[in-house]
């Protein structure tokens, strides 16, 4: 048996559970053309080629997978010559993106060797290697694109069936060795409705604070994902449960625990933001204004404004206590500045029943304004007990007779 298999006793069957076409519901249908050409064109040149990772999960889920990523035993300058347009990224373990029309990317990646054995340089391995290096069970099938079977190596396919998620191998070692895994499980137990077992459990809970090692803009793309994903409001849950929530944002963390209020208000604007996200396309600044607007009444904002002001400045300074360090894209830090602080000044108005000024009315996210408000105003009136007064008309002159 290999020796990165020793390391996970109890998940590795002498055999793979391989399983054909005709019990399950893969069809090549459901795979985006760009990622079949890929596919044919490594198996035709005599390669490996498996779609592998979350595409599988979500495709055996009935979701449609945002992704779709291809694993094979070429090595990336090998690839490299099958596709002209592509190009190896990458520097600790290079892998190859291939291009097509409309900006659509296909991720080729030489499937990896054991993970002890890894430093500073690549090492290649077996589908059977590599499956046991990815991070969670349900992450770790493959499709086969020569005879359309699924493989399983680690019990994927059973996790999948009854709602677990699990990490691969021991929690302890593969928690120490990348803390992004905990947000992970923590992900996908959110996205997909599914419990984390029990032993991942306990080993995110032992090993939460390690999380402060990863790099801050991993761990901004990890909660990025989340909290504009569709399934924030259960993410919360989980990362305050688990510890995790504390850890990445200490500053928030203290405010939703000093107004208990505003964490409720919190997960109820999320789970208005999940069912946005769930039935049209909604921007990413609008999802962080759910996310970050409970933030700022609890530091400062909470009573209603005496003057029509927009507080940019002060947003900003209060965003940056939470989000400085973790690199954030500007234009999308801008904008959400933006439309948080034209939040907080459309609220003195609605807060007095006036119309807002045309100004304000005229701006271009001003339609994206006006959507968010009617949603996270009324919450706050329930939560918060803050007085909405209904808008006032104006009345008429009559006219002299």
């Amino acid at each position: 048996m290999p020796k990165q298999l020793e390391l996970f006793p109890g998940y590795a069957p002498p055999e793979p559970r391989i399983v054909p076409r005709s019990e399950h519901p893969i069809s090549r249908r459901m795979i985006a053309r760009e990622a079949l050409k890929v596919l044919y064109r490594l198996h035709d040149a005599g390669y490996l080629a498996y779609l592998v990772g979350g595409s599988v999960r979500d495709l055996l889920l009935g979701l449609t997978p945002k992704d779709f990523d291809v694993g094979t035993d070429a090595r990336p300058e090998e690839i490299r010559r099958l596709f002209r347009a592509s190009r190896i990224i990458g520097r600790r373990f290079r892998l190859v993106h291939v291009y097509f029309r409309g900006g659509k990317i296909v991720e080729v990646v030489t499937f990896r060797g054991p993970e002890e054995f890894e430093e500073d340089q690549e090492v290649y391995g077996t589908p059977q290697e590599d499956a046991f290096r990815r991070d969670l069970t349900i992450n770790a099938l493959f499709y086969n694109i020569a005879d359309f079977t699924i493989i399983d190596y680690v019990g994927g396919l059973e996790d999948l069936r009854n709602g677990i998620i699990r990490v691969i191998g021991d929690p302890n070692v593969r928690f120490m060795r990348d803390p992004v895994r905990m947000l992970r499980a923590v992900r996908h137990a959110a996205r997909a409705g599914f419990e984390i077992e029990p032993r991942t459990w306990e080993g995110i809970l032992r090993h939460r604070e390690k999380i402060r090692l990863c790099s801050p803009i991993r761990l901004r793309d990890e909660w990025l994902k989340d909290v504009t994903g569709g399934w924030a409001a259960p993410w919360l849950d989980l990362m305050f449960q688990s510890g995790l929530f504390r850890e990445i944002f200490p500053a928030y963390h203290r405010a939703l625990v000093a107004h208990p209020q505003a964490k409720a208000f919190l997960s109820r604007l999320l789970r208005q933001a999940d069912t946005m996200i769930k039935h049209k396309k909604f921007p990413q600044a609008g999802a962080l204004v759910f996310f970050l607007y409970p933030y700022l009444l609890a530091n400062g904002f909470l009573l209603p404004p005496e003057k029509p002001e927009r507080p940019t400045q002060e947003v900003e300074r209060r965003l940056l206590e939470i989000l400085g360090s973790y690199r954030f894209c500007k234009e999308l830090f801008e904008e959400t500045v933006v439309l948080l602080s034209a939040l907080l000044y459309y609220r003195y108005f609605v807060l007095r029943g006036k119309s807002p000024p045309k100004k304000l009315v005229r701006k271009s996210y001003f339609t994206e304004l006006r959507e968010l408000a009617e949603i996270i105003f009324p919450e706050e009136r329930k939560l918060l007990k803050i007085e909405m007064k209904p808008r006032k008309r104006k009345r008429r002159r009559r006219k002299n007779a």
